[in-house]
């Protein structure tokens, strides 16, 4: 497949390498020093799964990328309209754009931008982070997606990549409702992200802590809540199953938002916990503990001051 990656940080980085290696034609938007490294020394992996360097196609602009079936779309979720307006050429080339993204407002987002006839649902279950310029680090050794078409038109073209991702033995899936899956991972990401940060620890010292775990728990069922309310058919033990998932993760794992926060970077928590704290309020119902982290989180949103 021709494929763009927009955003070649820790998802878009690991992802679109391992379909490269696999024979696909893919191009790497990327800025920065990152996008200096790339060009100089290809792009470095270190995975438990195997670690890789390639030499890879990159540009800042979307547009200079060439065409593409499909745009793997990682960008952080402050840049989302932004990156959106940046590979419009692509989308009224004909690509198909498949969010993998935190959150679960991220289709509606692009939607609007792109127009919903080219937006797949995705989720990517990965913990990865930018170690340095031009090197992606992969920890533990869960790399999966899930994807979906939410429009029968947009069946053939899940079914593509589907068939690339097996074909560079990435663990993906098309589930039966790609909404559900979503929206599963946003109440393990809530929980688990909120707590690491909020903590300034990776998860191996959140699940060992009594106060922690209480909090990892109710932060995740806070989102459970949520979803309930807006008709997402999440099971009645399915904060129990997450919270058991995270016992089985390496215990040196951090989220994305740890990874942030500790750099010094902007943080995704007005999409995470602030969005479980405005979405409760506008269902009726309360959520204490993301309110919580979220305010804890506030003075650094916009970075180190």
């Amino acid at each position: 497949m021709r494929i763009v990656v927009m955003g070649a940080g820790g998802v878009g980085g690991y992802f679109g390498a391992r379909l490269q290696q696999a024979g696909n034609e893919v191009a790497f938007i990327a800025r920065g020093r990152h996008l200096e490294a790339l060009r100089k020394n290809g792009l470095a992996l270190r995975s438990a799964l195997g670690d890789a360097r390639l030499e890879v196609r990159v540009f800042e602009d979307p547009a200079d990328a060439g065409p593409a079936e499909a745009v793997i779309f990682a960008v952080k979720l402050w840049d989302t309209e932004s990156a959106a307006a940046r590979i419009r050429p692509l989308v009224e080339g004909g690509a198909y754009v498949i969010p993998f993204q935190n959150g679960v407002e991220s289709v509606g987002r692009l939607g609007a931008a792109l127009g919903r006839d080219r937006v797949l649902g995705g989720a990517a279950h990965i913990a990865t982070h930018i170690f340095a310029p031009g090197v992606i680090e992969h920890t533990g050794n869960f790399a999966r997606l899930a994807f979906g078409p939410l429009a029968p038109a947009q069946r053939p073209l899940a079914e593509a990549f589907l068939a690339a991702c097996l074909g560079a033995g990435i663990d993906a899936r098309i589930p039966d409702d790609i909404v559900r899956v979503i929206w599963e991972k946003f109440v393990f990401l809530v929980g688990i992200s909120g707590a690491c940060a909020l903590a300034r620890a990776p998860i191996g010292v959140v699940r060992a802590d009594a106060d922690l775990r209480w909090l990892l728990e109710a932060a995740m069922r806070e989102t459970w809540q949520v979803a309930r309310k807006r008709g997402i058919a999440l099971a009645d033990d399915f904060v129990a199953e997450q919270v058991g998932l995270a016992d089985s993760f390496h215990a040196d794992m951090r989220p994305s938002l740890l990874h942030d926060l500790e750099a010094g970077g902007k943080l995704e928590a007005p999409w995470l916990c602030g969005a479980v704290a405005r979405m409760a309020r506008e269902a009726g119902l309360d959520a204490p503990a993301n309110r919580a982290i979220y305010a804890a989180l506030q003075p650094y949103v916009e970075g180190r001051r």
